[in-house]
């Protein structure tokens, strides 16, 4: 297991002509003659990873030297369109590169992570046994297979990508659900910001005992907002075949990914960029990177303009309209009582994750396209977008303390670029 290249440092701004060298030296140092190539990229809504110029910077310098085929790791999204694929990959490569990762029906079944397994692993609060699964188009014969993203913090496995990116990226319903459930009893704010967590030490089972034999490498950047320009920079670049990569950019992440804080705050607004987040599946990152810093009966106030349905994937938006954001007790108790979310654990998941526990009040103020009786259907407050846009003077909020009207605000831009919580969660 080889760390192939690496750079990075809380300082560091790596510039896209860096960024090329370093990942063409990446792909040389696999030593692979490469005929056939698999890229796994994350889809749009982590368009920030900078996976996508990647992608196209792979692409740009093996086209004409072998086949190459792109797998956006979807886990349960919803396919990428044309514009989002633009979006995210530029416009130089075909769309025909691109294909569509089915998570219910295009995976093979490796093996199992047994029941006894996944007690160590829950601490006895579950025992059932997870099937290992992976899309089939791993096993076509690729000479190099490159698995790209960002890690950053993440409220299921502690920290994102790596294996995730394989076991739930192109994983299986079975593996995607279960290990989301044992993410959320494993308790969120003791994974968030971890490297080691129960999660991924179910994920690098699966890699580790099931896909040792794939010709598979790492390429992980670590992202951080530029205080003095307010872009995005890619603070770390860590390439290689096994954890090695990962860990350096774990530690990497924590020194720049995350906020840590004196007291809580008593009041917080997210901004979910329209391109980003049209979901509460995904735009409830404004709860669980946040709900660590939150004071108990503080508030919450999500401004989604681009929201317009609760779930990525139809089965899943229904089962949130259902049950509803409303806290662990009653998730676990509607999970035991009825068969079609029990049947979907990751959904279940998502429900603990999004909720503030009774805790504080989450107020969601979304654009035309999702009513005021939806919003509250599913344990949420409703504000009108433009007129909380306006009271709390958007146009002039700034990341981090604002004071609105005499009132302290914290506003976050992007909750996807973090991770916010007191000090003393994480304390030596």
């Amino acid at each position: 297991m080889a760390m192939y290249v690496q750079k990075g440092g809380a300082d560091v701004a790596i510039s896209d002509s860096e960024l090329q060298n370093l990942v063409l030296e990446a792909v040389a140092k696999s030593g692979k003659d490469i005929k056939r190539m698999l890229i796994l990229p994350p889809d749009h809504t982590r368009l920030n990873s900078c996976a996508g110029r990647i992608t196209e910077i792979i692409y740009e310098n093996y086209a004409d030297k072998c086949h190459i085929d792109i797998m956006p790791a979807l886990g349960t999204h919803s396919a990428m369109g044309d514009a989002q694929l633009e979006l995210m990959f530029g416009k130089k490569i075909p769309k025909d590169k691109f294909l569509v990762h089915d998570w219910r029906n295009g995976v093979k079944s490796m093996g199992k992570a047994s029941s006894e397994f996944l007690q160590e692993l829950s601490g006895g609060k579950l025992d059932y046994e997870v099937n290992v699964e992976i899309n089939k188009i791993v096993f076509d014969n690729y000479d190099l297979i490159i698995s790209v993203g960002q890690v950053v913090p993440h409220e299921v496995v502690g920290m994102a990508n790596y294996t995730k990116n394989l076991m739930v990226g192109i994983g299986g319903s079975d593996m995607i659900n279960k290990s989301h459930f044992l993410g959320a009893v494993a308790n969120l704010e003791k994974i968030m910001g971890h490297a080691d967590s129960p999660v991924r030490k179910l994920f690098n089972y699966g890699v580790d005992t099931y896909l040792a034999d794939l010709p598979i490498i790492y390429m992980q950047t670590v992202m951080a907002r530029d205080n003095a320009s307010g872009k995005m920079a890619m603070r770390g670049f860590f390439a290689g075949d096994g954890d090695s990569a990962f860990m350096a950019a774990a530690k990497l992440s924590v020194e720049t990914n995350l906020e840590l804080l004196d007291k809580p705050l008593k009041k917080v607004i997210v901004y979910l960029d329209p391109e980003e987040f049209k979901s509460t599946w995904l735009g409830n990152k404004s709860v669980y990177r946040t709900r660590m810093a939150i004071a108990d009966d503080g508030d919450l106030i999500v401004l989604a303009p681009g929201l317009q349905e609760f779930g990525e994937d139809p089965e899943i938006d229904r089962l949130i309209r259902k049950y509803g954001y409303k806290g662990t007790p009653n998730t676990l108790k509607m999970v035991a009582e009825n068969e079609d979310l029990r049947n979907n654990l990751g959904a279940a998941a998502h429900l603990i994750h999004g909720s503030s526990e009774g805790r504080f009040t989450i107020t969601y103020c979304p654009g035309s396209k999702v009513s005021a009786e939806e919003i509250r259907s599913v344990g949420f407050e409703y504000g009108d977008l433009d007129e909380v846009m306006k009271k709390y003077d958007f146009a002039n909020l700034k990341d981090g303390i604002n004071t609105v009207n005499g009132e302290e605000i914290f506003y976050i831009s992007n909750p996807a670029l973090g991770l916010w919580a007191l000090k003393s969660a994480f304390a030596e």
